[in-house]
């Protein structure tokens, strides 16, 4: 006999067949989606209908509904319904009235039908969201495609997993692949009963609702209550999105709910606000504490002295292996509806997120961040709030940004330097030294014209200026997300999830076998040594610098490219790649670096991975924290070393003509252009930022729906009448969040901020760039989120973990990094010099002779020699002009040294340097002392929370006390 599924034990024995087996009919619904009458089964007949379906195909994958009745049309197997909505058109002039009447009629049933077919599809859709009995919900499903020569060890592992799962207090019920619209899926669906989440609430902490907030409104100033009265086109519709109650809470304890509190139960000692069982909990509680079950249990029977310590446990590794294809909790249904949601409202939590969150037409709206946490848990919440905030923030910088680019529009004809570069008869016709060995020849100063006005946009006081406001709004920006993020920790009751509910990982308990005693709960824990931690820290540190090495040597091949590239494009013959060699070699390296970064990418993900398991971390949040650091110094390198090398490198270890440094490779090192090599930091850094911005954009969007294409494809082509297209089966063809949950889209962002503050100096259009891509980026995440994704388990977390940490380091190399381009890169200073302290008449009138040095070309090198040196354009050459503050020495022929105005200028730079610094320094101090951490109105209602808890505890005790003395003297 074959064996019952589990769930189906207590089915009555004159029920043949396998239950999974459901011979659907019609059958009439008085609540949506919960079965009343069932069908009487003949002897030997066949399993009734155990969910309602519809007399006609279910509905396309979400999102993809016209794609695929496109391509059945294409094979011939068109199910869409056609209906007529238009008026008849009489052709015939003397058309009788009962034919007109005849086909309104006609219209209106296939209009009543298409509303009783939809109607019909929704009921069906919502009843796939419980049990067959109609009451039980879904917290988890398990999803898995057996195959004809399958391994038996999967099946036992199934078997023995859901086994233990009873055991555990878990009810299962199973659907067998003969319901599922593709035929070759089953599922196993879970849910948690009542005194189970009960227990596991206890056992991790749960907070729950504990007294209505009553200082919320007492605490709000004067000012938030005048500011709530304007009109706001950015605010959420109120009448949509009403607001919730907010409460005290503390942690759940089954001895403090004696009694509940509502209409089922009229004592009220209970102390905790139980209005509803079936809503005490939410969704994402649920399918959290069932999670935390299904990470525990194991998969294979083993005697206890062998199961103590092995790693045989746990949904994750079943997914792994492929035992399960899949395991994941289920959406509230559609995204979608075809009424309005101001009429009617909303059907569900996923429809009312998509309305007012994940549409393109919301993008200028608040986030719900309510609605966003209650769905998908804290972790997604306290990430969008964060990504709202940092976007919300660019605004006014981004607006400083296009103002200081628009200066240099407006001012560009007006720069002296680069107007004589470009008109001056004499200083235009200025004979430059070659910029290569051998393959380049001389060339005319006027040849830089164009790369000095766009370097003028960029390399301006304005941007100087911008500069100094951009390190000031690093400090303000961190400062006022501390203040943000204590709020969200209270409002979201994960202040202290990090001490007190954060639990031991599963792999943490099997791969460490030694214990110790825990000595704040005096509970047995896994423990690992200190020599054992030092000597893997040790081994992950040593791979990790051979990575990084090999990161550089990624970089070095590059600059190799550069200086390769630039030798053949100025050897040239044709005038104009000759001139726009630079310009050429400059992009072109771009672009072949930022294809370089996209494939170490993924090859670095993996050995951070690897580094992370070998270090064994206790909590999830050790291991996400120690796993970011690693690929965040990976894409640190990764994404800012070319940058870096253009901007604090490049022409600055030349040397000069006859001496040139040659010891990288015995080549000569590349030559900045004589306006800078600002402009070349300019093109690497606009390739690189928006490069990777729109391919990420691009894959987000794409990538998703291709994969629920792909995916559904196989669900739809089946056109049996006697299936439901199941929500489970609906969410198990979505694409599944990524292993690493939210750490690319927050290293997405990270790497962004770097490029928004450590280059602004050279690029001021970055915050612009950015606070463009993120408004977009926000709507792309909801709308994968929402709609394209698999809900994903609803995680805790007490705030963006060791990102503010590496965000603030990112401030405080961006303080530094500006003030050395400004210094050392751009032409701020050595102008000011020339201005206060050499020019004759206080213009830079004169700035372009001051700036370039002359050179004897009878004392070039052998090898510096150009071969051609075009005597017909420049005669015979005997001296030329080059970059650089060098004066010949008259003593000694051939040989240069520096003059006065180098060591001036030098000062200059250390100074502004040192300035610079410890004026943000103390800006930044300033800040932190004159804005607290955490608001004054979160501190109270965090003391009399406090309070509230110790009071319930007292009073707990108290009742109990009580109790015990009523029954002693009964007895």
């Amino acid at each position: 006999m074959a064996r019952v599924p589990i769930g189906f034990e207590l089915q009555e024995e004159g029920h043949k067949g396998d239950p999974a087996l459901i011979n659907v009919t019609q059958i009439n619904v008085n609540y949506p989606g919960y079965p009343q009458d069932q069908p009487e089964v003949a002897p030997g007949g066949s399993e009734p209908g155990l969910y309602p379906s519809v007399s006609d195909n279910s509905p396309a994958p979400i999102g993809f509904e016209g794609h695929v009745q496109s391509e059945l049309k294409e094979n011939g197997e068109d199910n869409s319904v056609s209906v007529n909505m238009d008026s008849p058109q009489n052709e015939e002039a003397g058309e009788d009235e009962e034919g007109g009447a005849k086909v309104e009629k006609d219209k209106e049933e296939e209009e009543t039908k298409l509303i009783d077919r939809f109607t019909q599809q929704m009921i069906n859709e919502k009843a796939t969201l419980v049990f067959r009995d109609g009451k039980r919900k879904i917290d988890y499903v398990l999803a898995y495609e057996p195959e004809d020569n399958e391994d038996l060890k999967k099946e036992q592992r199934r078997n023995t997993f859901e086994k233990n799962l009873i055991e555990e207090g878990l009810e299962l019920e199973h659907e067998g692949k003969e319901t599922s619209k593709n035929g070759k899926t089953c599922f196993t669906k879970v849910h948690v009963p009542w005194e189970t989440m009960l227990r596991y609430a206890e056992l991790l902490n749960v907070k729950m609702p504990l007294a209505v907030n009553d200082m919320e409104t007492q605490l709000e100033s004067c000012f938030e209550n005048c500011w709530k009265k304007f009109p706001s086109p950015f605010e959420l519709d109120e009448d949509l999105l009403p607001e919730e109650p907010n409460y005290f809470t503390a942690p759940f304890n089954r001895s403090r709910m004696d009694q509940y509190i509502g209409v089922e139960y009229i004592d009220k000692e209970g102390q905790f606000v139980i209005k509803d069982k079936d809503t005490f909990f939410t969704h994402a509680q649920r399918s959290k504490i069932c999670y935390e079950i299904l990470s525990r249990a194991h998969f294979l029977d083993l005697d206890d002295d062998d199961d103590k310590f092995n790693k045989k446990f746990g949904v994750r590794k079943l997914v792994d292996n492929q035992t399960y294809n899949a395991a994941y909790p289920l959406h509230d249904g559609r995204y979608h509806s075809d009424h309005s949601l101001l009429t009617v409202g909303k059907d569900n939590d996923r429809h009312l997120l998509y309305e007012l969150w994940a549409r393109p037409g919301r993008w200028y709206k608040y986030q719900p961040l309510d609605q966003i946490r209650g769905y998908f848990g804290e972790k997604v919440g306290i990430y969008f709030s964060w990504l709202g905030f940092y976007t919300s923030m660019l605004i006014p910088v981004a607006i400083a940004g296009v103002v200081a680019f628009i200066y240099g529009l407006a001012t560009i004809m007006d720069d002296v330097p680069s107007t004589e570069i470009c008109e001056d008869p004499v200083i235009s016709n200025y004979t430059m030294c070659p910029m290569c060995d051998q393959r380049c020849s001389y060339w005319h100063l006027s040849d830089s014209c164009t790369y000095s006005r766009a370097t003028y946009l960029f390399d301006n006081p304005a941007t100087v200026c911008f500069a100094i406001v951009m390190a000031l709004w690093a400090s303000f920006f961190l400062e006022f997300w501390k203040r943000r993020q204590a709020e969200i920790e209270y409002e979201w009751d994960v202040a202290d999830f990090e001490e007190g509910e954060e639990t031991v990982r599963p792999e943490y308990e099997a791969s460490v076998s030694r214990r110790r005693t825990n000595p704040v709960t005096n509970r047995e824990e896994p423990y690992v040594p200190g020599w054992s931690k030092g000597f893997r820290y040790f081994t992950s540190f040593s791979i990790l610098l051979f990575f990084l090495a090999l990161v550089l040597a990624a970089v070095f091949s590059v600059i190799l490219y550069r200086i390769v590239m630039s030798a053949i494009l100025y050897g040239n013959s044709e005038s104009i790649i000759k001139t726009r060699a630079s310009f050429i070699s400059s992009i072109s390296a771009a672009c072949i670096n930022l294809v370089i970064i996209l494939i170490l990418n993924m090859f670095y993900q993996r050995v951070a991975y690897f580094l992370t398991e070998l270090e064994q971390h206790r909590t999830l949040t050790e291991w996400e924290d120690a796993f970011t650091f690693k690929m965040f110094l990976f894409q640190f390198v990764n994404f800012y070393s070319s940058i870096f090398y253009i901007a604090f490198f490049k022409g600055k270890f030349v040397g000069r003509p006859g001496d040139y440094n040659r010891s990288l490779l015995d080549k000569r090192q590349e030559e900045c252009d004589p306006s800078g090599c600002l402009i070349e930091l300019c093109i690497q850094l606009g390739i690189v930022m928006v490069g990777k911005q729109i391919i990420n954009n691009v894959k987000e969007i794409l990538i998703p729906k291709l994969m629920v294409w792909f995916r559904s494809r196989q669900s739809l082509k089946e056109t049996s009448e006697e299936k439901v297209y199941s929500r489970w089966e609906q969410d198990y063809n979505l694409a599944s969040m990524p292993a690493l949950g939210l750490f690319d889209e927050y290293l997405e962002m990270v790497i962004q901020y770097g490029f928004v503050t450590i280059f602004v100096a050279a690029f001021p259009l970055a915050p612009l760039f950015a606070l463009l891509n993120n408004v977009i980026e926000i709507r792309v995440d909801a709308y994968k989120f929402t709609t394209q994704w698999k809900r994903p388990l609803a995680e805790r977390a007490q705030d963006i973990g060791i990102w503010f940490g590496i965000l603030r380091g990112i401030s405080a190399i961006a303080v530094i990094s500006n003030a050395a381009i400004i210094a050392f890169t751009s032409e701020f200073i050595p102008k000011l010099v020339y201005l206060y302290g050499y020019s004759p008449d206080q213009t830079l009138s004169g700035y372009t002779n001051f700036s370039l040095s002359e050179f004897k070309v009878q004392y070039f090198a052998p090898q510096s020699v150009p071969d051609d040196p075009k005597m017909e354009i420049f005669g015979n050459v005997t001296q030329c002009r080059y970059r650089g503050y060098f004066a010949d020495d008259p003593s000694s022929p051939g040989e240069y040294k520096y003059t006065m105005a180098y060591w001036h200028i030098l000062a200059a730079k250390l100074a502004f340097v040192v300035v610079f610094e410890n004026l943000v320094v103390f800006c930044t101090w300033l800040v932190m002392y004159l804005v607290p951490d955490m608001p004054y109105k979160v501190k109270l209602q965090m003391l009399r929370e406090n309070f509230l808890a110790k009071e319930a505890l007292f009073s707990a005790d108290s009742i109990q006390k009580q109790r015990e003395r009523k029954n002693a003297s009964s007895n």
